[in-house]
């Protein structure tokens, strides 16, 4: 048995009525099995091949239809259809093959017209019939002959399919068998991490066909098959490619893709746009991931969301013919972020605290007695943080904050106020935090915008430097320390050792250099200046000036690398 062999009048009556052939064969059989043989032969054509999987398209609720020829009785025969992303009803029916010869036996065909009354007023017997969107088979070990036809139809919206069949089933074997157990298993659990276990293909293991595994990963559904997934990744899910021809080529009709169905000899050449066509817009990229490993059998998928439900597909494709087979879909939901303790604020008292990289702390401050305002000041001792206060529940403030800031907020009786820091993605994050229902409790010095010291470098000497800095209208504290440094020291050393949180009791005493109070009403005038003695030539100098408030807390300024001149 082949499929396609028949009768030249037979075959062009099963090409779509709304389509004409291309070119017509001749009864020369030498002639008509060099056409077959020829695969670009089947693109305008609705004749299924003998083993070789076709891509088709469907639009809404318009009806496919192809056709095979089984020649005898008792012929195996196995019929695969896949839908790819939207449910497909199809139906399989035989009916018995027209008598070729008129009844005089004159070895003449019957005339076309008789042959097409036989055919389309016959409906044929149905041998099977399918609605869903799962990969679904027919197969026969002993088929009678006749001419068979596959009708489809989807009636939820344009979508693909494939469609594979073959008289030989037993030896050809294109899709990769599962094994008896063709779960997937989820060994593994973390809060971005979920590993994946599975049996082998028993085509790789026992037929020793090349075959790799193919993880598909989302959060949206389990795939029924590889095309499905292909479909969802696609951007535009209206129109296909134009196939080339080859093993797994495309009959379907290229009239709906903007192209004449009669050539007349000539070269195909874009229509103006049909009732057929489909005015489309890209899609949004979908959130899936698809991951081929080899013949790993074993996975970790990494870089998961916590406290997330994803689903895993796994398909098994025949790297030799390029099909595929899915195992049963699971799911799974990582785990949540270890859950962070609360830490309670007290009413003026400042509480350090540690971030790590990208991580998040909470804060609650409940005041014990009813206020009109709330304070918040924050000292970010190294890179800005972001901090997030909500009054039972609600969102009050969002702000990034570098160096020292002050948030005051509209108070209520009986509030509870919930505090989220969220540090750097550069890395850990230090700083401290004050809430307090008086306004007049400032543990935090205040600091002018610019907190840089600047160096005169006109006054500079072989023993000397100077130096500037802003100032506030508030009267603080000011100290001023030096450190003698390489002369390879840099500012990438400098910034790592810029923690704004380190107090002058962390320093040296021989570093010091003075204290002094200053503040100016004027705060244009608020500059003092000062020049640091006793300094060694053409050394290198790191200067750090401390602002101490009125509760001992102090903030420290950039700190500025200076150096002595050589030579005087």
């Amino acid at each position: 048995m082949l499929l396609l062999r028949c009768p030249l009048p037979l075959l062009l009556l099963l090409l779509p009525l709304h389509c004409r052939p291309q070119k017509l064969p001749t009864r020369d059989e030498e002639l008509f099995q060099m056409q077959i043989r020829d695969k670009a032969f089947f693109h305008d054509s609705s004749v299924i091949p003998d083993g070789a999987e076709i891509s088709s398209y469907l639009f809404r609720d318009t009806p496919k239809r192809y056709f095979f020829v089984v020649e005898e009785d008792n012929t195996p025969l196995a019929v695969t259809v896949t839908p790819c992303d939207a449910p497909l009803e199809w139906k399989l029916s035989v009916q018995e093959l027209p008598e070729e010869a008129s009844g005089e036996g004159s070895g003449d065909p019957e005339p076309l017209e008789q042959q097409k009354q036989q055919i389309t007023n016959e409906e044929g017997t149905e041998l099977f019939s399918y609605k869903g969107n799962d990969v679904e088979y027919f197969v026969s070990s002993g088929s009678p002959s006749g001419l068979y036809q596959l009708d489809l139809l989807s009636t939820e919206k344009d979508t693909h399919f494939k469609v594979y069949a073959t008289t030989t089933p037993e030896s050809d074997q294109p899709y990769p068998e599962l094994p008896y157990d063709p779960r997937i298993d989820v060994t593994s659990l973390g809060r971005t991490t979920v590993t994946l276990a599975w049996k082998p293909s028993p085509t790789a293991s026992l037929l020793r066909q090349p075959i790799q595994y193919c993880i598909v990963i989302n959060k949206e559904h389990n795939f029924k098959s590889l095309c499905a997934v292909e479909a969802k990744l696609s951007s535009d899910d209206a129109f296909m490619m134009a196939p080339k021809p080859g093993l797994d080529f495309s009959p379907f009709d290229f009239a709906h893709f903007g192209f004449p169905a009669d050539n007349s000899g000539k070269e195909r050449g874009f229509l103006k746009p049909s009732k057929f066509e489909r005015q489309t817009s890209p899609k949004p990229r979908v959130d899936l991931q698809r991951v081929c490993i080899g013949n790993k059998n074993i996975f970790t998928v990494s870089d998961l969301k916590p406290d997330t439900q994803y689903y895993f597909d796994m398909f098994a494709v025949n790297t030799n013919t390029n099909m595929s087979t899915a195992y049963v879909g699971t799911f799974a939901r990582t785990k949540e972020e270890a859950k962070q303790k609360t830490i309670e604020l007290k009413d003026g008292k400042v509480t350090d605290v540690f971030i790590k990289r990208k991580g998040a702390k909470f804060l609650r401050f409940a005041p014990v007695s009813s206020h009109q305002k709330v304070t918040f000041s924050v000292h970010s001792c190294l890179d800005a943080v972001q901090i997030q206060v909500r009054r039972d529940g609600k969102l009050l403030l969002s702000q990034s904050v570098e160096g020292v800031r002050q948030f005051q907020l509209r108070g209520k009786a009986k509030a509870k106020y919930l505090i989220r820091l969220k540090g750097s993605k550069k890395g850990a994050s230090m700083l401290k935090i004050l809430a307090t229902t008086r306004p007049n409790k400032q543990s935090f010095p205040s600091l002018p915008e610019d907190t840089r010291i600047k160096a005169f470098d006109k006054l500079r000497t072989c023993s000397s430097v100077t130096v500037a800095w802003l100032g506030t209208q508030e009267r603080n504290k000011f100290c001023i320390y030096k450190r003698e440094v390489d002369d390879n020291y840099d500012e990438e050393q400098k910034k790592r050792e810029q923690n704004q949180c380190l107090g002058p009791d962390t320093r040296k005493k021989s570093e010091k250099v003075l204290c002094k109070y200053f503040h100016s009403q004027n705060i244009q005038k608020a500059v003092t200046t000062e020049t640091i003695r006793g300094l060694q030539p053409g050394k290198s100098y790191l200067l750090d000036v401390y602002v101490i408030g009125h509760g001992g807390h102090s903030v420290k300024y950039q700190s500025k690398l200076v150096k002595t001149r050589k030579f005087c």
